[in-house]
């Protein structure tokens, strides 16, 4: 007999939850998901749900509480700071039942940072749901300023450029296993490819099959992506969707 090789463990899965009047609103164009989604990915977790919230902190409370107890890992977006509009924190600590409180490191920072234009409404920075944690990540300077995590919810700031310094910091602590991705170009339409695609989908679930129509492109109508971390099933539908379209690829990927 012989021995079969062990399949990759499922890959962690995300939920991005972002927050904010703004972005609902039209009035700031939503940036965090799209670089959380491509970031994550890359480390192979898999992102699950994103949404978008008002700043309401039983909204706030109610989707949060929700996503960390379907996922391995929630990102939150926007809503810290020191403004009347900026209740993430209390509504993530809300969401596990507990206080909100001052963490002493977080204003000591603050009153430092702030030096002559220090104002007593910036402390609210340093408010945090009764137990969280600070990670001060990697030991760079951007690390001075520690990510506020809850359990499994890592609170993130709403600026782009500053979530994506602050994400840096801790991005290692969410590595797994890589995801394998193949792309085909079909000149055929989704209707001539569909038959393939279900049975390719059905003889490797483990795969992620999508299609995806392109209108405009020159020399495809339709891609086709496969996604999985078992290379070897990745391969496999690969191999089987080129041989039974044959003609209608017009390249891989």
């Amino acid at each position: 007999m012989v021995a079969q090789m062990p399949r990759p463990a499922p890959a962690p899965t995300a939920a991005i939850i972002v927050i904010g009047d703004e972005v609902l609103s039209g009035k700031v164009e939503e940036q965090n998901a799209r670089f959380l989604v491509r970031e994550l990915r890359a480390l192979g977790v898999a992102v699950r749900r994103i949404e978008v919230v008002p700043d309401v902190e039983d909204e706030i409370a109610s989707v949060v509480r929700a996503a960390a107890a379907a996922h391995d890992h929630v990102f939150t977006s926007g809503g810290v700071g020191p403004t009347h509009d900026d209740v993430t924190v209390a509504g993530i600590a809300a969401a596990f039942g507990v206080p909100v409180v001052r963490d002493r490191y977080l204003a000591d920072l603050i009153r430092e940072v702030g030096g002559d234009r220090f104002f007593e409404r910036d402390l609210r920075g340093a408010d945090v749901p009764e137990g969280a944690v600070l990670l001060r990540g990697d030991g760079s300077p951007q690390a001075r300023w520690p990510v506020v995590a809850m359990r499994n919810v890592y609170v993130l700031p709403g600026v782009p450029s500053i979530l994506q310094r602050k994400f840096a910091t801790i991005r290692e602590r969410f590595r797994a296993a890589p995801f394998v991705s193949r792309q085909l170009y079909s000149r055929e339409c989704e209707g001539a490819i569909a038959d393939a695609l279900d049975k390719a989908a059905a003889d490797f679930p483990g795969v992620a099959i999508g299609s995806y129509p392109h209108l405009d492109a020159p020399d495809h109508r339709v891609l086709v992506t496969l996604d999985g971390r078992d290379r070897a099933a990745v391969e496999g539908a690969c191999a089987q969707l080129l041989a039974a379209l044959g003609p209608a690829i017009v390249r891989v990927e």
